[in-house]
């Protein structure tokens, strides 16, 4: 019966302790790792910023476009803009001309 009351006291002694650390370790764990923890706030502050960038990215190519639209209207058409215009796009130029060159992600305007 001694052995029995042994067992019954480390059972009692050691049973709390570990059912509380288990439940530390558990949600220890969901704070890091789980679906709202902190690796998966850092995951979407990233993401975040990646769709800022993307969103400025777009906006500067709108505002591109929307120079480039309204140089080309009838009543603001510029003769030396259509003429630069059309000789960049053909890739041409004329005698004289002084041609400089820039990398391909340099932009123009």
């Amino acid at each position: 019966m001694t052995v029995i009351r042994l067992i019954k006291r480390a059972v009692r002694a050691v049973a709390p302790p570990a059912l509380f650390l288990s439940l530390t370790v558990y949600f220890g764990w969901n704070a890091l790792h789980g679906a709202h923890g902190i690796r998966a706030y850092q995951e979407q502050t990233q993401l975040q910023q990646q769709a800022i960038q993307a969103e400025q990215d777009a906006k500067d190519e709108q505002t591109v476009w929307h120079r480039r639209v309204l140089a080309l209207k009838e009543k603001a058409l510029d003769a030396d803009m259509l003429d630069e215009r059309a000789r960049a796009m053909m890739n041409l130029t004329r005698k004289g001309d002084l041609v400089v060159p820039y990398g391909a992600h340099d932009k123009l305007f």
